[in-house]
């Protein structure tokens, strides 16, 4: 199902690792040159006080993930930019503890596990994020949220493999990452199965700070991964819970991090509607009451410089994963669908 009304972009991208980043590319180039290159978190991140650090983490992206980094050669030349530019932007949240990634992530464990997502970016992106429906050569497809410039991974996600994910930034101070985290979360889309995502994780965790909600057909419950600065924290969830951006049992984050107003509101806000028995998708991830900054972020002056541009609700049932994706509060979802695992989408 598709809303005629939805500005959200739809593409279906097969081939290898460098097409379908020269696909991604196409998709976002007249966004990024609109829109992110005059802008001073693209200024910042591509500063040359980056160049050494960048230089180490493309080196070890190279030897590590050479199928990302041919992606990432491809997403550079659809975008018609330096590959040194764009893969910094991917290594922000790297080296930036306040690079504007967002997000608040509900997770309902149970029967049918759901994790729904508000995805919070920069507001300048409405209406140039699209979905990317990927099947990679010899690998299982995927679809997942994107950004014009950057890879997928990052945001939320469902696999032909049988299991889904949700990432929030998380912003840890102090750390000396080895690896982008936005390359890790890239290289979990390959993966076949949730114990495959951990093994990366365990192997590669000298990364800047995420948070990821990984749900798998078949379980009930869902995993819950913190990880950075050289951590894994992990926690199996039984019970419906919330995730906002900062670490909540991730010791090194929990130790040095930097906690912004919206994020305390938001864990706070979702806390509260859990406790009170709200639990309903909507009714929590488009939640606009309580006492500090909204759940659902819509303010032009946003304090961190943050918009919800999408709501995405994706639920495992008998046949697969059921899925809504809402770019306006109030209206029809934006689209809607079930993958049916190990088929076509």
């Amino acid at each position: 199902m598709f809303d005629q009304a939805s500005s959200l972009g739809w593409h279906v991208i097969n081939g290898c690792p460098y097409d379908i980043g020269v696909a991604l590319g196409s998709a976002g180039h007249d966004a990024v040159h609109q829109h992110l290159l005059p802008s001073a978190i693209w200024a910042e991140v591509t500063a040359p006080a980056h160049r050494d650090i960048v230089a180490m983490m493309a080196a070890n992206t190279q030897r590590d993930f050479p199928l990302v980094w041919e992606e990432l050669e491809g997403l550079a030349e659809g975008l018609s930019l330096p590959i040194e530019a764009v893969f910094a932007w991917n290594c922000r949240g790297d080296l930036l503890a306040h690079a504007p990634d967002g997000c608040t992530t509900l997770i309902l464990p149970g029967d049918h596990p759901t994790i729904a997502h508000n995805e919070d970016g920069l507001p300048f992106f409405r209406g140039h994020c699209f979905m990317a429906e990927i099947t990679p050569d010899n690998a299982m497809g995927f679809t997942s949220f994107c950004y014009p410039g950057s890879l997928p991974g990052h945001t939320l996600a469902f696999s032909q493999s049988g299991w889904i994910q949700a990432v929030n930034n998380l912003r840890l101070t102090g750390i000396a990452p080895t690896i982008p985290r936005m390359v890790l979360g890239r290289a979990t889309l390959m993966q076949n199965s949730v114990s495959g995502v951990l093994a990366l994780f365990k192997r590669y965790a000298n990364s800047g700070g995420f948070h990821f909600s990984l749900a798998e057909q078949g379980a009930n419950a869902v995993v819950s991964v913190e990880l950075g600065g050289g951590e894994v924290a992990t926690r199996v969830l039984d019970q419906p819970s919330i995730h906002a951006n900062h670490a909540l049992y991730h010791s090194k984050g929990i130790a040095k991090q930097w906690i912004t107003d919206s994020s305390r509101d938001r864990q706070r806000r979702g806390e509260q509607l859990i406790a009170s028995g709200v639990i309903g998708a909507l009714d929590v991830l488009h939640d606009q009451q309580g006492d500090g900054l909204p759940i659902l972020r819509l303010a032009a002056d946003d304090p961190d410089h943050e918009n919800t541009l999408v709501t995405a609700i994706m639920q495992f049932n008998v046949d697969g994963v059921a899925w809504q994706l809402y770019d306006r509060p109030g209206a029809p979802p934006a689209y809607a669908g079930l993958l049916t695992l190990n088929a076509n989408c």
